[in-house]
Parts: C-alpha cells; sequence; structure tokens
C-alpha cells in the first residue's frame, strides 16, 4: 500500500529523460558484475527507479499474467463484488472503483490484492495488529485459473526480486545476503491486478494520486498504454513501458534501512484519456511482517544524509506497522467492519 506523504527533502533534483534500463543477467558475468552495479548503485541512489531487463521472466509469462488480469475485470460484477476486500479482515479481494484512497482521494481504478497463500494466524488480544495482515485470499469461482497464474507469478518475481536485492546490498558495499533472513522465512509476498478505466466523470485525473511504497521493491509490469509518473523538484518525469522490462522502485525501508542513502521516490498514474483501459500488475518485495529493519553496513553510511521526518508520514523500522498503516490509511471501510479500534489510533 502507498504512503501519500512525500518528504520535498528527499525528492532528486533532477532525473534524466528516461529511467535508467539494467539488464540484471550483466551479473552473471564477471566481466560486466561491476559494471552493472556501479550503474544499479547510482540508479537506486539518485532516483530510486529503473527499467529491469535480461531478467528471465519470459514474453509468454507477461502475456499470461496481463491476460488473466484483464478476464478478471471483464467478469460481470456481481463475480467481482463476490470477493470484495470488505470480505477479508485481512485486506484481500476486490476494491470497486474509487474505494481506494491516496493522499485522502479516491483513486480512479479497481483492483484485486494478493498476498502469499496461507492460514491466517490466530491473533489475541496482545498480539501486534498486523498479524491481521496474513491469511487466505480470495479468489473468483468464475475464473478458477486465475489462482494458479497469479501464484506462479508471485514465486517468479520473487526470485527475481530476491537477486535484484542481493546485488543492489552488494552494490553499496554491503553484505549481498544482509536481508536474506528476514526473507527467508514468510515474505510477505503481495500483488495487484490494477484497472484504470479511463477518466473519471468528475474530470480528475488522479488514476493512483503520488506516493512512496513503504516496503522494500516493486517489480510493475504494465501494458502498453502508460501514465506512470515519477516526481522530481520540478514535476512529474513521464514512464513510458518499455517493452520486457519491468519497472523497478526502491520502497521506504531501504530508505530507512540505509539512513536515506538510496531513495524511495514519490510516483503516480495519470488516468489514460477517454474510454481507454490501462492494465498493470505490480508485485511488492518485502519481508516477515515481524522484521525489524536494522542499518545495512558499509562505509556508504558516510555520505548518507539520514531520514527527513515527515510527522504525517511516521516510518517505522518494523516492517508489519508500515503494512499496516498503510492498509488502514487507504482502505478504511474495511478496517471500520473488521478493525475499528485502528482506526481511533
Amino acid at each position: 500500500m502507498p504512503s501519500a506523504h512525500p518528504s520535498p527533502l528527499s525528492l532528486p533534483a533532477t532525473l534524466p529523460a528516461a529511467l535508467p534500463v539494467l539488464d540484471l543477467s550483466r551479473a552473471d558475468d564477471p566481466a560486466e558484475r561491476d559494471a552493472f552495479r556501479a550503474e544499479l548503485h547510482a540508479a537506486a541512489r539518485d532516483t530510486g527507479f529503473l527499467h529491469l531487463t535480461g531478467h528471465g521472466i519470459g514474453a509468454d509469462e507477461s502475456a499470461r499474467i496481463l491476460a488473466v488480469t484483464r478476464a478478471f475485470f471483464a467478469l460481470p460484477e456481481a463475480d467481482r463484488l463476490a470477493v470484495s476486500n470488505l470480505n477479508s479482515p485481512h485486506f484481500r479481494g476486490y476494491t470497486r472503483i474509487g474505494h481506494e484512497l491516496t493522499g485522502g482521494a479516491s483513486d480512479w481504478r479497481d483492483q484485486l490484492d494478493v498476498g502469499a497463500e496461507r492460514a491466517a494466524p490466530p491473533v489475541g488480544p496482545g498480539d501486534p495488529a498486523y498479524l491481521w495482515l496474513e491469511g487466505p485470499n480470495q479468489w473468483p469461482a468464475a475464473l478458477p485459473e486465475l489462482r494458479t497464474v497469479v501464484l506462479e507469478w508471485q514465486s517468479r518475481l520473487a526470485a527475481v526480486a530476491h537477486r535484484l536485492l542481493q546485488e543492489l546490498l552488494a552494490s553499496i558495499g554491503a553484505p549481498a545476503d544482509f536481508f536474506d533472513a528476514a526473507f527467508a522465512d514468510r515474505p510477505h509476498l503481495h500483488t495487484k491486478l490494477i484497472r484504470y478505466p479511463g477518466s473519471a466523470p468528475s474530470g480528475t485525473d488522479q488514476g493512483v494520486g503520488a506516493h512512496k511504497d513503504y516496503g522494500f521493491l516493486t517489480l510493475l509490469l504494465q501494458d502498453a498504454v502508460g501514465g506512470l509518473q515519477v516526481r522530481r523538484r520540478d514535476g512529474f518525469l513521464d514512464v513510458p513501458p518499455l517493452p520486457g522490462a519491468f519497472v523497478v522502485n526502491l520502497g521506504e525501508l531501504l530508505e530507512i534501512a540505509t539512513q536515506g542513502y538510496l531513495r524511495a521516490t514519490d510516483h503516480r498514474v495519470v488516468s489514460p484519456p477517454g474510454a481507454v483501459e490501462r492494465y498493470s500488475v505490480p508485485f511488492f518485495y518485502n519481508p516477515r511482517l515481524d522484521s525489524v529493519v536494522e542499518t545495512v553496513p558499509g562505509d556508504y553510511l558516510r555520505a548518507a544524509p539520514g531520514l527527513a521526518q515527515d510527522a504525517a508520514n511516521p516510518l517505522h523500522a518494523e516492517y508489519g506497522r508500515n503494512e499496516l498503516k498503510g492498509w488502514v490509511r487507504a482502505h478504511p471501510e474495511v478496517a471500520r467492519r473488521w478493525h475499528p479500534s485502528l482506526l481511533a489510533a
């Protein structure tokens, strides 16, 4: 879920005319590895965004997940509402158009939220509330293949993200396995299937408002329509789709873990014009909910600026607290139905 309170001090003063394109397969070549890591280091430090190629995900796999995404949104509304997230204390399922909030304003999109497929843990009075974020998904009976395709996609992208995170750590001179333990058992994986259904009747162009992702890494698959933009101090940079590439961005926890050295950058989606629909599938790679993010060691810390404090968007080192904060802000109707005490917290 997004964090919608940007800190102006952390915005990049300038961005290149286009995001850098990095080929992950270069990390397998000893002759290319150092140059690849240097470019990855620069992208993560300066913009927090990049295009990733050479990731090993086939065009057929990407086409399959986009096809099943379109098929889900083509279902009759009754079939989609049968898996409404209002049915789930775990914030899983379908959100109707305009019922997710970013920065307090409605986003003109609808979506299906899917996490790791696990049983819900028991949550007692003294347990952290973020444990409610783990539990079963909701799957539409009218599209039985959705479950297999999405969970396979989630597993494939988790492997890509794990490799990329290790390379990123190595690029700043840190142990590549520094976060392995946090992801080894019950990582909090999250996939969204999203439709942006053209322009809102109100005339607003907020497909999703400007926000930062609050976890570790996001890998975005988007169709050919476009609309993604990355904030800089003098405005926003368009990020047109690049065939065969994922758009990768860093989340707030990597900014926390590096004392502000690596950057989580605000981004948004502008609604497509008229009746044009845009489809995208972001994947969020995050650790166990109870993981406490420690500072990544390394000489890079000498150049780390520290963390910009924003009272409206407190950052927590415990991942689950950041995650829950985002869900409650974005989906107050779900929180009101299942967790009313969180709205008063």
